[in-house]
């Protein structure tokens, strides 16, 4: 087998778990491999390291494998894998028949994806290693799995670092553009062939649940409490307990004590779906495509909560700006300034108990951090001043590139300029179908947060 000679003066991190080996870190080549082909990695004084394979195309030249010698990628060392990555799913992931299956590095097979939507599976090839092992892949995911469809969604522009061309479509099997599945006990319809990336995003499974707790105990706020009422005729006992408002009159809606809720960049509605689930009075769920909405209206109708749910296609900058502008508009007239006689001039004004941005990835590059900074500072400086004081922003960030600690940093200067004081009750990365490899910073990308918001000059 082809040898990869590391440089001496290189950083250790391939001794550390980390499955990438760049350009600038090999010394030379021994033997000559074809790119996808397998190669040893081994240090300057020749001692065996690991196999991975061969790209001289990329940047990352090797890409690990495996830290014992390996043979050959070919359909039985892929079912291995896939089996492994099948015990981990059904050890931790419960509740549903649709997870990530396979998540790349961490389930040490780097350039692969492979989502599970009940019996159909979505693939993807990121790398030209991978690429070129198509056929053995998708034999070991019918041995292993035994779909009744494989849809592979390639199109993605990391492919082109590789020299591949985007590509997707049928690989195995009957795979319809839309199938429905489980998630937190709801149900959800995906379309794994127009959809973003594979369709849907499983990385915020858990925390999508974690909302839970901020759904009810909203309506002591409006003056609704828990009260005796006499008995209709012909119930049991002489009382039971009612909610009733503030003119003594019974509430009859069943969600009186829910929150109202807004979610921004709701994708396919999945966090709308669950504030539903947990008791939500009335959400409102936004986002720039009407795709999107579209699919986010058929999930709320598959579950019964047209009721409780509007939906808005609009940017979330601006929608969120207007509605801060009326906001301030109103306030300002309440403590007596501005012309009463002439209308608001902003078309907003509303607020809510929690407010919920999921916004897709801000910074895909080291030069995109400075962009995506303001971005991520804009949208919760402006989420924040639309929460009720004492409600809760929930907000995420899929960047890598936004580490964890400017993530924080950039939402407590958000805070400052909003005269905010934040408490944060929970912080969680992503769900157990996306583990991580200790030594691999790249994997830890999903932030999510919990924030109490309280005002400083009501303290």
């Amino acid at each position: 087998m082809p040898s990869v000679i590391l440089e001496r003066g290189r950083k250790k991190r391939l001794e550390h778990a980390h499955p990438w080996v760049f350009k600038n870190e090999i010394a030379r080549v021994e033997g000559d491999p074809e790119a996808g082909d397998l190669v040893s990695i081994v240090n300057h004084q020749g001692r065996y390291l690991a196999t991975g394979y061969y790209n001289p195309t990329s940047q990352i030249t090797v890409r690990v494998l495996s830290y014992e010698p390996l043979e050959a990628m070919d359909k039985n060392f892929f079912a291995e894998r896939f089996r492994d990555c099948l015990e981990h799913r059904e050890r931790f992931v419960t509740g549903g028949d649709a997870y990530r299956l396979v998540y790349g590095e961490a389930d040490f097979l780097p350039g692969l994806i492979v989502d599970r939507f009940g019996d159909v599976l979505v693939v993807q090839l990121l790398t030209l290693g991978m690429d070129r092992r198509r056929e053995e892949i998708r034999d070991a995911l019918v041995e292993v799995i035994g779909p009744v469809g494989i849809y592979e969604r390639s199109d993605v522009s990391i492919r082109e670092l590789e020299g591949l061309e985007q590509t997707k479509g049928p690989l195995y099997g009957d795979s319809p553009r839309h199938v429905v599945v489980t998630e937190n006990g709801l149900r959800i319809k995906v379309d794994i062939v127009e959809g973003q990336k594979t369709g849907y995003f499983f990385d915020q499974r858990e925390n999508r649940a974690a909302i839970a707790p901020l759904m009810t105990g909203w309506g002591g706020r409006s003056g609704i409490t828990l009260q005796e009422v006499a008995a209709e005729q012909g119930d049991a006992g002489t009382a039971v307990m009612k909610p009733v408002n503030k003119s003594g009159k019974v509430v009859e809606f069943p969600f009186w004590d829910g929150a109202t809720v807004l979610e921004c960049f709701s994708h396919t509605g999945s966090f709308t779906l669950n504030a539903c689930k947990y008791g939500a009075k009335k959400v409102t769920c936004l986002d720039i495509s009407e795709h999107a909405i579209e699919s986010a209206r058929d999930n709320v109708k598959l579950n019964g909560f047209e009721e409780r749910v509007e939906f808005v296609v609009d940017d979330a900058f601006q929608y969120l700006r207007n509605q801060v502008k009326g906001v301030e508009e109103r306030t300002a007239r309440a403590g007596g300034k501005g012309d009463t006689s002439k209308p608001l001039t902003a078309g907003g004004g509303r607020t809510f108990d929690v407010v919920i941005l999921d916004p897709p990835a801000f910074a895909k590059t080291k030069n995109a951090v400075k962009g995506a900074t303001r971005g991520y500072k804009d949208i919760n400086l402006h989420g924040m001043k639309l929460v009720n004081e004492g409600g809760y922003l929930v907000t995420a960030s899929c960047s890598f590139h936004m580490r964890p600690e400017l993530f924080l940093d950039t939402i407590k200067e958000a805070a400052a300029d909003a005269g905010k004081i934040l408490r944060l009750v929970d912080w969680r990365a992503a769900g157990k179908d996306h583990p991580q490899i200790l030594g691999v910073e790249e994997g830890h990308y999903l932030k999510f947060a919990i924030f109490e918001v309280r005002s400083r000059t009501q303290l």
